[in-house]
């Protein structure tokens, strides 16, 4: 198998159509790790939003049980690019999310804000801050864009950007007005960080947590009060990612697909899981549970504007080919 033969076969792939086929691809054979860390820096970056950071805190689940929630998130969209929007697994693992999240009163804004670092932090990890063994194409990336924005059709987000651009503009100007610090996103950052410190021997650790701290831009720095990274530190960081990139470039093509519930980092559910019974399950919620999930149709079908199909009411008891209305 040659090194660029999964880009030639994406390349051969409609981004559209076949979305969810480029993009697991990518996320499982090209660059497993690259869009995993990616990711998780992308979820890193909502604790410094007040209205996300402050409410992640006051649930304590993110500093009390930080590795079940790392897990439940890795594995719930895990499930959700391996099996798909359809019936089933994936569709499981929607509900369950959605579930999660209508358990909160959370703004589309900020919807539309995480959807957003989802699209736009693979992209800055393997092309703007090269740390990728190759660049994302304008075909991949709009593939990847085309994914988030049909998840968020399902977790019925409304005025979801349309192109890649769109997204990156909405992230930069999100964070530029919305960024500072809170006590809760500074305990949810501490603890996010200390675990992902745990997940290397302890002897690597002193040099781990300089590390990871480095690799975060100024403005997350200012909105948790982090001490600024050391210029020696900053560019240790880099120059790391870079030589990886370099040695993996020259590596064969992985011909067995890498998913993140294979990771040996998710540790809660040793005997595994079924992703309908993962997450949280707060009591009272203050937001009502009667609503659908906005259906999309098949591809080459019309879609409805967001918001169009999901103002119906349904029954407690929903239909299994219809996840909860979302909130994420």
């Amino acid at each position: 198998m040659k090194r660029f033969e999964w880009r030639d076969k994406i390349h051969g792939l409609d981004a559209e159509a076949d979305c969810e086929q480029i993009v697991r691809i990518l996320g499982t054979y090209e660059f497993p790790w690259d869009i995993e860390q990616a990711l998780g820096l992308a979820l890193y970056r909502t604790y410094a939003v007040p209205s996300i950071g402050e409410l992640l805190g006051r649930t304590r689940e993110f500093t009390e049980r930080t590795q079940h929630r790392y897990d439940d998130t890795a594995l719930i969209l895990n499930d959700i690019l391996e099996h798909g929007f359809g019936p089933g697994r994936g569709r499981d693992a929607l509900r369950r999310m959605n579930q999660m999240h209508r358990s909160y009163d959370i703004s589309n804004d900020d919807y539309r804000y995480v959807l957003s670092t989802f699209v736009v932090m693979p992209v800055r990890w393997l092309n703007d801050y090269g740390y990728g063994w190759r660049k994302l194409s304008d075909h991949e990336t709009a593939a990847s864009t085309n994914y988030y924005r049909k998840l968020g059709r399902y977790m019925g987000i409304k005025d979801v950007p349309e192109t890649y651009a769109e997204f990156r503009e909405l992230m930069d100007s999100y964070e530029a007005e919305h960024f500072a610090y809170t006590e809760g996103g500074r305990a949810v950052s501490d603890a996010t960080l200390e675990l992902m410190v745990d997940f290397y021997p302890a002897w690597q650790r002193p040099l781990v947590r300089p590390f990871t701290k480095a690799l975060l831009d100024e403005p997350l720095i200012r909105a948790f009060r982090y001490p600024e990274p050391s210029a020696f530190w900053r560019r240790s960081g880099d120059l790391a990612l870079r030589l990886r990139a370099k040695v993996v470039r020259r590596m064969k093509p992985r011909r067995e697909p890498r998913w993140a519930r294979m990771s040996p980092n998710i540790r809660s559910y040793p005997d595994g899981y079924e992703p309908d019974r993962i997450g949280t399950f707060p009591q009272g919620c203050p937001v009502p549970h009667d609503m659908r999930t906005q259906e999309v149709p098949a591809t080459g079908a019309r879609v409805p504007a967001p918001g169009q199909a999901v103002a119906s009411r349904a029954p407690e008891a929903e239909s299994p080919a219809s996840p909860e209305t979302p909130a994420t």
